[in-house]
């Protein structure tokens, strides 16, 4: 009897291992440089497809330059699908407790206190955070008003901007380009043209539009601005007049020097969509900055493979358009 009972101990623990396991994807990284250093990929946002987009870098890490990496999702607890537009079920926010980096793009996301707690730890370990896109407003805190963390909120008055201003440098403040009619390319700040996380970067274009940046701290080092284009095709010309004179920054990095007394190192793209890392220079930034921040500085050469690992056609980014009946296991590799 208490053989038997060891084994169905054994068995519900196996599957809710299992279980566990299936709405999250981890790459074990094979050999280069980042072998034995864990990235952990934050997906959530209704709009620009980080669901896919940031399985395609974590592949291209894990099997390219040797880091693990583990892709989170925002799951629809009912069938197992991923559902952007669930903004509180990121499952396996535990992962960053053994993380030595964070790549994110979340868009107005909210956890209930336990599972904030794993974010929130992260930072003040003072490790690295890479944030795409719409992590300037990564969070609002209106189902949880009571949380330690509501300050997170992009709108907080408290802690002014919440995570994205005083973290990642600003909040959520407009469209400065036309959204979906004009689009991006990276005007690249001859100030840090030898910075090493540009190494081997010569030209980003995305089709997603420039944001508003109007609140960076005066410690952000903005190694790009984004030149709003007449269209949508990377040929465009640039907009006449004010969008451009003075551009908005598009790529920054900086400190963040927390309660903790540790110094985070952050660096932020208002790119990111899944369509945006189609780019060759947008994903060559992305990988040398995970170079960086993990303490691989020397190991960032100009030439540093970004090539998908199998095929990539994102999905165009907008609302509702995401692809349905998507599990996590989908993004494993084959």
């Amino acid at each position: 009897m208490k053989h038997l009972q060891s084994l169905l101990v054994a068995l519900t623990l196996w599957t809710a291992v299992a279980a566990h396991a299936a709405d999250t994807v981890v790459y074990q990284g094979k050999q280069g440089p980042g072998r034995g250093k864990h990235i952990v990929f934050l997906s959530g946002d209704e709009e620009y497809r980080s669901e896919e987009g940031l399985p395609m870098l974590a592949q291209i890490l894990s099997q390219r330059h040797g880091f693990k990496c583990t892709v989170l999702f925002p799951i629809n607890p009912n069938d197992g699908t991923i559902d952007p537009n669930n903004q509180t079920n990121v499952v396996g926010l535990s992962a960053l407790d053994s993380a030595d980096m964070v790549v994110m793009l979340w868009r107005f996301r909210e956890f209930p206190e336990k599972e904030m707690a794993h974010f929130a730890n992260y930072l003040k370990s003072g490790k690295p955070i890479f944030g795409l896109r719409t992590s300037t407003h990564a969070f609002a805190m209106q189902r949880y008003k009571t949380s330690p963390y509501v300050t997170f909120d992009w709108q907080s008055k408290s802690w002014e901007g919440g995570f994205g201003r005083q973290v990642l440098g600003d909040t959520w403040i407009s469209h400065h380009g036309n959204h979906g009619v004009e689009s991006t390319r990276a005007v690249f700040n001859p100030q840090f043209k030898d910075h090493p996380v540009l190494r081997g970067v010569t030209d980003i274009w995305g089709p997603t539009d420039v944001y508003g940046v109007v609140h960076l701290p005066a410690d952000a080092d903005v190694l790009a601005q984004g030149a709003v284009l007449q269209g949508m095709k990377p040929t465009d010309a640039s907009v006449e007049g004010p969008k451009n004179h003075p551009m908005m920054p598009l790529i920054w990095t900086r400190l963040y020097k927390g309660e903790a007394g540790k110094n985070n190192r952050i660096f932020c793209t208002t790119m990111g969509a899944a369509t945006d890392l189609e780019s060759e220079g947008l994903r060559r930034l992305i990988v040398n900055a995970c170079y960086y921040s993990t303490g691989l500085e020397k190991k960032i050469r100009p030439d540093l493979d970004v090539r998908y690992v199998g095929e990539y056609h994102p999905t165009p980014f907008g609302f509702g358009k995401f692809k349905k009946g998507v599990k996590p296991s989908d993004h494993e590799l084959k």
